[in-house]
């Protein structure tokens, strides 16, 4: 009886690392990007949730104002599940979106960057 809380500490030992490292790098993610950060895992929040609830619909027909609630409901708890997954996934996309606005709002210093970029390139050849 013994071993088992043992056991258990070892295994909660070995999450502990993990969990620290992924909530310091969501809070690098916060202080490099910010509101940029914010607002793509609130779109991936909203994509999911719109993507659930209309998988679930075509699944289920109801049509009641409770079955709309609980269609709904039932969206949200699917969309809470794959919550580390949005997290992971916020973490891969932000850099990348950060990316693309830089060059389309700057499309001029982009293409400046690239000419630059390839000069280097055919230089060393």
């Amino acid at each position: 009886m013994s071993d088992r809380p043992a056991q258990k500490n070892i295994i909660s030992a070995q999450e502990a690392p993990t969990e620290t490292m992924n909530r310091q790098r969501l809070k690098n993610l916060l202080a490099e990007y910010g509101r940029l950060a914010l607002y793509t895992y609130l779109v991936l929040f909203v994509v999911v949730l719109v993507g659930f609830a209309g998988a679930i619909h075509l699944g289920v027909h109801t049509e009641s104002t409770a079955g709309k609630a609980g269609l709904w409901g039932a969206a949200w708890l699917a969309t809470k599940l794959t919550q580390p997954l949005r997290i992971l996934a916020t973490v891969a996309l932000t850099p990348m979106v950060a990316q693309v606005l830089k060059r389309w709002k700057n499309p001029v210093q982009a293409k400046a960057t690239v000419d630059e970029s390839k000069k280097g390139v055919t230089e060393t050849r």
